[in-house]
């Protein structure tokens, strides 16, 4: 189990994003258009997080932070 447990370790930590590696412009408007499922209008950096601008099917324009340091939808 102890020869086991150090590669997983070892893996784990090469597969995770360093904390202080923001995510970029083109990576945060592929994350809102996945979660909108429209198209980005506009991207911009706003504090810790990225303001995209989105339009849906539908025609409705949404706005979707993401989180800079994490990637994920606030």
């Amino acid at each position: 189990m102890k020869h086991l447990l150090a590669p997983i370790c070892a893996a784990l930590l090469l597969l995770s994003a360093p904390a202080w590696a923001d995510i970029s412009r083109d990576d945060a408007a592929a994350v809102a258009q996945r979660a909108s499922g429209g198209r980005v209008l506009s991207v911009e950096k706003a504090g810790s997080s990225w303001r995209v601008k989105v339009v849906t099917a539908k025609g409705e324009v949404r706005v979707i932070l993401v989180d800079a340091a994490t990637g994920r939808v606030q």
